[in-house]
This record gives structure tokens, sequence and C-alpha cells, in this order.
């Protein structure tokens, strides 16, 4: 089967985000108040083969650890939902 992936990586609460404190200063120059806490991820998406959700899950589990994400200062969240079929 099948699968689209996306996993979202945020860095963990307490880490420093100077690309989101960047924009979060810049926006009241263009005209955008009111907006804080800015924050700056990835989103990385891609469509797996496994014989089942769960070994899918398994599966993306382990490539976040072991390299989408430095699990020292990110989190991953991960979705997965059966991928449409193109003919």
């Amino acid at each position: 089967m099948r699968y689209a992936v996306r996993v979202e990586v945020r860095l963990r609460d307490g880490i420093a985000d100077p690309e989101g404190a960047t924009i979060e200063r810049s926006l009241p120059a263009l005209g955008f108040d009111g907006v804080s806490e800015v924050r700056v991820g990835k989103s990385i998406r891609f469509v797996l083969d496994a014989d089942s959700e769960e070994s899918a899950l398994g599966e993306v589990d382990d490539l976040c650890r072991r390299f989408l994400t430095n699990p020292v200062i990110e989190d991953a969240t991960i979705s997965i939902e059966a991928a449409e079929v193109l003919q």
C-alpha cells in the first residue's frame, strides 16, 4: 500500500528561533501588528510504500529520529494517510 506522509518539524520549546524572531520584528513595519510568538519550522512530504499504516508509521518515526530531525532540539508531528493511486 502507498501512504502519503507529512512530517511537520519544529524547534522544541525553549530553543531559540532566530528566523522566527527576525520575522516577528519585521511584521510591524509591513503593517502586520498584533502578531507574536512566531516560530519557523519545516514541512516534509513524501509517498511511502509499506505493508500497513502501522509499519509505515514505524518507518517514518525511525526516519525522523535518524535523518529528518535533530532530536536534541526538534520535535516532529507525523501525518499518514492512504495515497491516491494515479493511473
